[in-house]
């Protein structure tokens, strides 16, 4: 997953000698509050949290917006990232889903209701952080490999000496 997952993904995938595709879910942010997920999409399946709308009563128009703005990103993203060629096929395959960690779990949640679609044998999510209740949730969607779960978590960043900003050129010279 872009971006930082790209790189992680570049890694595992020259290790075990294994092709390397992107997919691009885009967080739907709550208003007011960008670093807050309210869900995610992911090319044509939605995941919201519906707990976190209804405590932030989120309206059903704000959500519909949101939804809109972040697919045409999502698309724009992977025109750039593949250059229009479709997604490897996974049917009956085993994918490995990678992130460079897992915060709220939404864009995770998101990625992998839609490689469900695509019917692949197993998905197993392979991130190096993320928050016990939160992977606790991925588990029951996917197999997941994270060496560092915790129970107190505030955010990725904090587990890396350095978190710099992976560029879309990076993601693409990597996906080359």
């Amino acid at each position: 997953m872009p971006r930082g997952g790209v790189v992680i993904a570049d890694v595992l995938a020259k290790k075990l000698t294994l092709k390397l595709d992107v997919i691009v879910p885009r967080k739907i942010a709550a208003p007011l509050m960008e670093e807050l997920a309210i869900g995610a999409i992911c090319e044509d399946v939605k995941f919201l949290n519906e707990e976190i709308i209804s405590t932030l009563q989120v309206s059903k128009d704000y959500i519909q917006k949101e939804i809109e703005k972040e697919k045409a990103i999502a698309q724009k993203r992977l025109r750039l990232y593949r250059k229009n060629k479709p997604l490897i096929n996974i049917k009956d395959q085993i994918v490995i889903l990678v992130d460079d960690g897992i915060a709220t779990g939404a864009t995770m949640m998101a990625a992998i209701l839609a490689l469900k679609k695509k019917n692949p044998k197993k998905i197993i999510v392979a991130v190096p952080v993320g928050p016990y209740h939160i992977i606790d949730e991925i588990k029951k969607m996917a197999d997941v490999i994270c060496p560092n779960i915790l129970d107190e978590f505030f955010a990725i960043a904090q587990y890396y000496v350095s978190f710099d900003q992976v560029t879309d050129d990076k993601v693409i010279e990597i996906l080359k």
